[in-house]
């Protein structure tokens, strides 16, 4: 018989999903014939798939130690815990993502990605370690793009997860871009609609400006902040997050992003000796209009990281 005890991280989960991210051998179907059998029990009695965990609850396993191994993942351990930290506290860690860094495992399965650098910072100063958490780990609410560099958000307990992916979905946390374009678009303020249809086995976005089969909409809000020669430094709002939105979007108005290789123009990009995207998710704020718990003290919070851009220095 195996026991644990539900911690502050694991409660408010149902049961079910709980040990289905506790135990990766414990799949859902597994787990309610489990229960049926009085195999696992909570608190010392029968328990339905759907009951909601408190902190202090008592999980006993009556399973072999196989079902509840863990082992098989990455070890972050393994990995460097260099991070460029924007901001931090004891819920949430701002971190700027560099140009070629991926966020999570990709289809080359590279270790190296930013959440297991994040985990691998967060061991080392003691504020996390898996081997006392039974379900929960560290992780990130926004993605970014490989080539892309910016302020990515990390939460550092399940409280913290909850509260900002609810924020996110609301439009209560606001993103912000930076990028260098070809040309100047006309109007120098506008927002863009779309339609944009994703091709996973190419790693490319098809966008038309009439809705179609299979076409999700898109809608971009933009300003231009100066122009200089054949460039244009432009801000951008997502106001639909899509895979390469702002790059796929701006190329489609004839004004593609610096550095794209994929939707821009070699031509162009070697002219300026642009080898990587010109895209920085450069501002991020916190505008919540509603309660955020644990999280409020950060409403109306303003950080940036978008001084130093390479791209930049060319409007100087």
């Amino acid at each position: 018989m195996t026991e644990i005890t539900i911690q502050k991280n694991d409660a408010g989960q149902r049961a079910d999903r709980f040990l289905a991210k506790a135990y990766p051998n414990l799949k859902t179907p597994l787990v309610c014939k489990l229960m049926r059998k009085k195999r696992i029990k909570l608190n010392g009695a029968r328990v339905e798939p759907n009951a909601v965990l408190k902190e202090g609850d008592v999980f006993r396993f009556y399973l072999s130690d196989e079902l509840l191994s863990r082992t098989g993942e990455t070890d972050f351990r393994d990995i460097s815990s260099e991070i460029n930290v924007v901001y931090e506290d004891e819920n949430i860690l701002l971190v700027n993502k560099p140009c070629g860094l991926v966020v999570h495992e990709d289809n080359e399965n590279t270790a190296d990605t930013l959440i297991n650098r994040v985990l691998s910072y967060l061991y080392g100063r003691g504020e996390f370690d898996p081997d006392r958490e039974n379900s929960f780990t560290p992780a990130l609410v926004n993605r970014i793009d490989r080539n892309t560099s910016g302020i990515v958000i990390a939460a550092k307990n399940a409280e913290s997860l909850r509260v900002l992916n609810q924020k996110v979905r609301d439009r209560e946390v606001q993103k912000l871009y930076l990028c260098a374009v070809r040309g100047t678009p006309e109007p120098k303020s506008a927002t863009l609609t779309a339609y944009l249809r994703k091709l996973p086995e190419e790693n490319r976005v098809l966008i038309s400006d009439n809705p179609r089969s299979e076409y999700l909409t898109i809608k971009t809000k933009y300003r231009v902040l100066e122009s200089k020669g054949e460039l244009s430094l432009v801000e951008v709002d997502l106001l639909t997050g899509r895979t390469h939105q702002i790059r796929a979007h701006f190329a489609h108005i004839g004004h593609p992003l610096l550095g794209d290789g994929k939707y821009g123009e070699n031509t162009f990009n070697k002219r300026f000796g642009a080898k990587f995207q010109a895209l920085c998710s450069y501002k991020l704020k916190f505008t919540f209009t509603t309660d955020a718990g644990c999280l409020e003290y950060l409403n109306g919070r303003e950080f940036s990281v978008g001084e130093k851009l390479w791209f930049t220095e060319l409007f100087k």
